[in-house]
């Protein structure tokens, strides 16, 4: 696994459809991107659960951010990966998850026990807004060519940890 980048796929609040995209990908590049990737978190692709989040060359994070159970885990993900990219429209500018924090304070009013409800944030936040995101693949859902272009970036660069 030495020659090949450790990669982990996050979602956060979001539709998901950059997950679908990444999946339907697979069709055409998956064959290519197993002798290249080791995918070390992707719950889309694995039906074992992961016990602790391991070492990442490469995160890629899809959605926004709306509890402080998610800002945790996103600075876990932080900590552990060398590069993290913002996919998607509410992980690299909050919208359209953070529709709420443009309410006026009746709609806000109207909404409040569900906020207390599930923990949420009084705000929706982007990524950027709680760690240093290196790269940004906007749209909604994500860009197909620069999610490629990142990615074969990576790829090339050869970023890769040292076996244990």
């Amino acid at each position: 696994m030495a020659d090949k980048i450790r990669v982990g796929w996050f979602t956060f609040t979001c539709c998901e459809d950059s997950t679908i995209i990444f999946t339907e990908l697979l069709n055409s590049y998956y064959r290519d991107w197993m002798k290249k990737i080791d995918f070390v978190h992707a719950k889309i692709l694995r039906k074992d659960s992961y016990s602790e989040l391991q070492p990442m060359d490469l995160a890629f994070v899809e959605g926004a951010i709306t509890s402080d159970t998610q800002e945790v885990k996103l600075k876990k993900i932080r900590e552990k990966s060398k590069k993290l990219v913002a996919i998607g429209a509410c992980a690299v500018i909050g919208s359209p998850s953070n529709q709420r924090n443009f309410f006026n304070p009746k709609q806000h009013e109207q909404i409040q026990s569900i906020l207390e409800k599930f923990k949420y944030k009084d705000k929706v936040l982007k990524l950027s807004d709680i760690v240093v995101v290196d790269e940004n693949v906007p749209g909604c859902p994500m860009d197909e060519v620069g999610f490629l272009n990142i990615l074969n970036k990576y790829i090339n660069s050869q970023l890769v940890y040292p076996e244990p």
